[in-house]
């Protein structure tokens, strides 16, 4: 009698139509050292640290509540197993921001390591990156206006 109603229920739905309705949109990362990493967001980028239990650090930032950025000791016990240990690689977080010159010279007076220039992008972005701890890039971006021969050599023109 169950299979039958379960059956009943899977057949009614796709897994195309579910979505799934989440609260928080959250990333952690693999940490040396949690606080520091945390305290290094805070100082730069305004996050604001909520938990700190030493081998995990949750931050929010004060004007996206619903933005989650924790660290976790990268040998902890909570962290999988297969990359337990490990150094963070290939992972960018990127924040769009109104003023992305302004941002680059704040974050590059403050001694931060500019690996990637500020540029601008034909396909509509002007951005720069740094390296952030344990790992990260960190890219901060604004959107521009594309260049139109860009957008008609890549089937957007008119």
């Amino acid at each position: 009698m169950i299979h039958i109603v379960l059956s009943a229920i899977v057949e009614k739905q796709s897994y195309r139509e579910v979505r799934m309705k989440f609260t928080l949109v959250g990333m952690a990362v693999a940490a040396t050292t949690p606080a520091t990493s945390a305290a290094w967001f805070a100082e730069h980028f305004g996050f604001v640290v909520g938990i700190d239990l030493g081998w995990y650090v949750n931050t929010q930032h004060g004007e996206h509540p619903n933005l989650s950025l924790d660290f976790v000791q990268r040998d902890h016990e909570s962290w999988p197993e297969a990359t337990r240990g490990k150094n963070v690689v290939g992972t960018l977080l990127a924040f769009l921001v109104a003023d992305v010159d302004a941002e680059y010279a704040r974050l590059s007076e403050a001694g931060l390591e500019v690996v990637k220039s500020l540029v601008t992008e034909p396909w509509g972005q002007r951005r720069f990156q740094i390296a952030g701890p344990d790992g990260l890039l960190v890219e901060v971006l604004q959107t521009v206006a594309p260049d139109p021969q860009w957008l008609a050599d890549n089937g957007f023109g008119a």
